[in-house]
């Protein structure tokens, strides 16, 4: 078996401050279903503010990244709007995320450890 573990930031749109207490925890439970559903695991979510939010998420290595983030806004942007619709009327457009997005892969494994492996194995021989 084989995961990749991304960290992933994203915003809201022009930094509106939107995301409390309330909104971050209907997030939190809507991003657990999501990633049930589509096959991925999120070990962590959090409105780390207002205006953004950050996953930990693990995945199978033939479900990209971009994949995962698509779910994951497009998905809790049309909810929250179901949700909460005063919520658009403070966003440009109505338009909750920001199109752009920062991730990272996560690993236990420093690139020194990954290089000395290497050239070991490749000196044995």
């Amino acid at each position: 078996m084989c995961n990749i573990n991304y960290h992933v930031v994203w915003s809201v749109k022009h930094r509106r401050r939107v995301l409390d207490a309330g909104v971050e925890e209907y997030l939190k439970g809507l991003v657990q279903q999501i990633a049930a559903e589509k096959g991925f695991t999120v070990y962590q979510f959090e409105a780390a503010g207002p205006d953004h939010v950050q996953c930990y998420i693990s995945a199978p290595p033939k479900m990209s990244v971009t994949l995962i983030v698509k779910y994951l806004k497009g998905i809790t942007g049309r909810k929250l709007s179901e949700q909460y619709p005063d919520m658009r009327q403070k966003l440009w457009k109505g338009e909750l995320w920001n199109h752009s997005y920062y991730v990272e892969t996560v690993g236990s494994v420093s690139e020194d450890t990954v290089r000395e492996y290497i050239e070991r194995q490749s000196n044995s021989y």
